[in-house]
């Protein structure tokens, strides 16, 4: 950064403005690991001199520990995250698939559920688009999910989710099985420059529906985008200003644009970002099994949990650290 050229190119500046701030916040993190491993060692050593050893010093250095080695894995599992934008915000898009009112109700499950995963990460979440389904559940969503390395994780959780359970709806109780996908792609920010011209867009504004407090359906605040090129559709009803749900209706176009671009570079790109599949039986990623047993089973892994419930209330890590050891297994190999 002291360079005396950096600043010429203001972009590639601030990039590496961003990754400098980023390494020294691993650093930190980890002069705050091997601090607390020092504690914890003098404390140990403390009660092999004692000859009645203290059971609450005893109980600290056992909780102590655990909570050292659970920061330590999670410190590790970062670290196998170094794609190019791994360490990336990220914005996640939720679709039922066929099904109506059973996969839209799915579909605000795995809302939910990304919503408590990242409370649990103390990500910040906002909803960019939401659109209620006509009895229950969602017709889609996009929310944007602030912090470091939440690209990299959720990039675990994009594709096909399937759920299969007694139907709250059925009135003869009977068994259905519902899709909805689930797509991720880095909140890119000004890392790179996506030229989208004014000639290739067309803007529509229209009243917001759903979410989004008393100003709802009162104003045209929300706002579509589509790429005519491309065929990409966005769009953004978060704010009451058509001004705002504009630029981040333009900031999630750019983001898909990037990602667009990325993948038509190289195969190996195909693989970072993933492939769409279709939202229905067969394309799976992963399976929630509510009856005739309790079951979460990931299909590209085989890793699998009886506890359904806790998975669905956001614990997710698990899940995601079996993909991403998977991923770094076969990038080695």
């Amino acid at each position: 950064m002291s360079a005396p050229d950096v600043w010429s190119d203001r972009a590639r500046a601030q990039a590496l403005h961003a990754e400098l701030a980023r390494g020294r916040k691993d650093v930190e993190y980890f002069g705050q690991l091997h601090q607390a491993w020092e504690d914890l060692h003098a404390a140990s050593e403390l009660l092999d001199l004692e000859e009645q050893p203290d059971p609450e010093l005893q109980r600290d250095l056992e909780q102590g520990l655990i909570k050292l080695n659970q920061e330590i894995d999670a410190f590790e599992l970062r670290h196998l995250l170094s794609g190019p934008n791994d360490r990336d915000s990220a914005i996640l898009s939720i679709h039922p698939g066929a099904g109506g009112t059973e996969s839209q109700d799915w579909a605000q499950m795995l809302l939910r559920m990304y919503l408590r995963w990242a409370e649990r990460k103390n990500f910040q979440t906002s909803l960019l688009d939401y659109q209620p389904g006509e009895e229950a559940g969602i017709k889609s969503v996009t929310l944007r999910i602030e912090g470091d390395y939440a690209f990299g994780f959720l990039l675990a959780e994009k594709g096909v989710h399937r759920l299969v359970r007694i139907s709250p709806f059925d009135a003869n109780r009977r068994r259905h099985t519902s899709f909805a996908s689930v797509d991720v792609i880095p909140d890119i920010e000004d890392e790179v420059t996506i030229e989208v011209k004014d000639e290739d867009i067309r803007v529509d504004v229209f009243r917001a529906s759903g979410a989004g407090g008393q100003h709802v359906n009162k104003t045209e605040s929300a706002v579509r985008i589509t790429h005519l090129p491309t065929g990409i559709v966005v769009q953004c009803q978060e704010d009451r200003s058509q001004i705002k749900n504009r630029a981040n209706a333009m900031k999630v176009l750019k983001a898909r644009l990037y990602v667009r671009a990325q993948e038509e570079k190289a195969e190996k790109t195909k693989t970072l970002y993933g492939e769409k599949k279709e939202i229905a039986f067969g394309s799976q990623i992963r399976s929630y099994v509510f009856h005739p047993y309790s079951l979460i089973k990931d299909h590209r892994t085989n890793y699998e949990v009886g506890d359904v419930q806790r998975i669905m209330d956001g614990d997710l890590d698990e899940f995601i650290e079996a993909y991403l050891k998977q991923v770094s297994l076969k990038t080695a190999v």
